[in-house]
């Protein structure tokens, strides 16, 4: 099995995010600046709220990276709160002396709302069950850390895998499919990938995007919010990652639980999802057509989004979240207080986006990238980026029919029989985790 896992840690108003990976091979290209460029586009779309004008996210490479390539060590990676100069007293990491909670009360006095317990808890977010959980009275240290802010973290180690996994032929891109009630129509789909990222929504339908930008100003004006769906492409993705052995070896499960991970999505589908379940078995399944000479199996459509029994079958993965509107609004809905139990008027407000669709679109892809780094390195292994290469490639050409494929002894010979290479000279690359 591979050693691959990431964690982050940090708060939305602490000092800094950071994330931890371990497992990636050895000369993997990094740079700080390449991190940074999908720390910016997590940023991005219209309908996100003043904290990104606050923060101008950039990435800190301390551990694992010497002269630009990965060492084979775990990576480091830091994303510095610029608005943590105005939380510091609120979000110290020391214990509060009496002069600090003075200061405190001498804030909230003064109608700091930072400073001030959070007791009104807002429907649709962790507030309520996060404080029940872990005994708190004050739900500050939950929204800190269920804050969607935590992505940041995310989004930088994502990229990492991004660099690893396109030396591998493996490219990963999303787009905002709906939003606000407005789907994209296929037929209207005309920009380039480079014209969907320079678009307002990171929409593929120009049309569709127009309607979408309209619905979320009539948001903004009422003080609402809005949802949508966003959709993760992955190419160039080799077939046999995953498993159909074991619930927890399915690659379609582990895509599942990465996109549902991701604050404020409540759905996930592979392919057609949920409308295929509407069709006749001989209108969904893809039918296969033909096997390549490069091995790989052409199928007529792709309406199982490249995985089929828990295994990936060489097809593009589709991947598609499903954002709930953000649950902190303008003008909030009616609620109750933590510490009292009785009903509120308002739950508490603090600074919020409109909607975050394509910002959910970014952190999908980094969702997918880390799955799909972790299982080709359970099949392919490799402690170098050049050896986990040439093991992909030698099983390219196995699937295309020009390697041959591993022997082992007969079970009814001696082992004094086989010769010294029948186990290993053709033998199948990554087969530690294939």
């Amino acid at each position: 099995m591979t050693g691959f896992r990431f964690l982050t840690a940090g708060e939305s108003h602490g000092p800094a995010l950071a994330a931890i990976l371990e497992g990636l091979p050895a000369g993997i290209p990094v740079t700080a600046e390449a991190i940074t460029v999908d720390l910016r586009r997590r940023q991005g779309g219209y309908g996100r709220g003043a904290r990104q004008a606050i923060e101008r996210d950039t990435a800190e490479v301390l551990a694992g990276v010497r002269h630009g390539l990965t060492i084979g060590s775990p990576i480091l990676l830091l994303v510095r709160n610029r608005d943590w100069e105005h939380w510091t007293r609120v979000m110290q990491v020391e214990p509060l002396t009496a002069d600090d909670a003075a200061a405190l009360a001498a804030l909230e006095a003064q109608g700091d709302r930072r400073a001030a317990p959070v007791t009104r808890v807002r429907p649709g977010h962790a507030d309520l069950a996060g404080a029940l959980k872990y005994g708190f009275d004050d739900v500050r240290p939950v929204l800190e850390r269920a804050s969607a802010r935590e992505t940041a973290a995310r989004v930088a180690a994502g990229a990492v895998c991004r660099f690893f996994l396109a030396k591998l032929g493996i490219t990963v891109r999303s787009f905002t499919a709906e939003m606000a009630g407005v789907a994209v129509d296929e037929a209207r789909c005309t920009r380039s990938p480079a014209e969907v990222e320079a678009s307002p929504l990171r929409c593929p339908d120009p049309e569709a995007e127009e309607a979408m930008l309209a619905r979320i100003d009539e948001a903004r004006a009422a003080g609402d919010t809005v949802g949508g769906i966003f959709e993760v492409v992955a190419e160039g993705v080799p077939a046999g990652l995953g498993s159909h052995v074991h619930w927890d070896r399915r690659l379609d499960g582990a895509l599942a639980q990465a996109i549902m991970s991701i604050q404020s999505v409540k759905g996930v589908e592979l392919g057609l999802g949920f409308e295929g379940a509407r069709l006749r078995g001989s209108a969904l399944h893809d039918v296969i057509e033909r096997r390549a000479a490069d091995g790989s199996w052409a199928h007529r459509t792709n309406r199982a989004g490249g995985v089929t029994g828990g295994i990936s079958n060489g097809q593009p993965l589709v991947v598609r979240g499903a954002v709930k509107p953000i649950s902190t609004l303008a003008r909030p809905l009616p609620s109750a207080d933590l510490r009292t139990g009785e009903p509120v008027e308002s739950a508490h407000y603090e600074r919020s986006d409109i909607g975050v669709v394509p910002a959910a679109g970014v952190i999908g892809e980094a969702m997918v990238l880390l799955v799909l780094a972790r299982l080709v390195l359970e099949k392919f292994g490799g402690d170098s980026l050049a050896e986990t290469r040439d093991n992909l490639d030698r099983y390219r050409l196995r699937l295309a029919g020009r390697a041959a494929p591993a022997t082992v002894p007969d079970a009814g010979r001696g082992a004094e029989e086989a010769t010294p290479d029948s186990a290993t000279a053709d033998a199948t690359p990554g087969s530690t985790g294939g």
